[in-house]
């Protein structure tokens, strides 16, 4: 894929494009552009060093073009941040936290968290289970998190609602 530096004709401001598109808009002034038509300052494969070409106009622009040569690319000015700060374990250890019993509480908290709603988890038993009574709905629900009042109060609503009937033996999903 080639990436471009390219340049507002409205508001001055320098993007970098991915492909080829037919238009693309400038991030700052929201002007849609015509890709063709945009001064093109450099077209690379790379997509860094396309980051590289328009970091280094803007800084020269700025009037920092110097300071700019004399520092390293921005893929390492973003390691050497991300290197410069402290680590997760020694910030709770700070605060006076147990890493390791922090980290087993969030997999336990992993563990109990609810992958659907409550509601989609009615209508999951309901789609799942062969004409379900309110009974094996709450017990479906059960097994999923959701208590049996809540249940009680969705089969009602979703039967006012038209979605489910109550077929006297079961409950079916419309």
């Amino acid at each position: 894929m080639s990436y471009a530096v390219v340049g507002c004709s409205d508001c001055n401001a320098l993007w970098v494009v991915a492909g080829r598109p037919e238009t693309t808009s400038c991030p700052r002034c929201e002007t849609r552009h015509q890709f063709g038509t945009l001064k093109q300052f450099v077209t690379t494969d790379d997509e860094d060093h396309a980051r590289e070409v328009r970091a280094s106009i803007l800084a020269n622009k700025a009037g920092y073009g110097e300071a700019f040569a004399d520092m390293d690319g921005f893929t390492a000015l973003g390691e050497d941040a991300m290197a410069a700060g402290i680590d997760d374990d020694d910030y709770l250890d700070a605060a006076g936290v147990d890493a390791a019993e922090a980290a087993a509480a969030g997999e336990r908290a992993e563990g109990t968290r609810r992958s659907r709603s409550r509601q989609d988890t009615v209508r999951a038993a309901l789609r799942e289970l062969d004409e379900p009574t309110e009974r094996e709905v709450a017990a479906f629900a059960a097994e999923h998190g959701v208590g049996s009042e809540y249940v009680a109060d969705a089969l009602a609503k979703l039967t006012r609602a038209g979605e489910v009937v109550d077929a006297g033996d079961g409950y079916r999903l419309l």
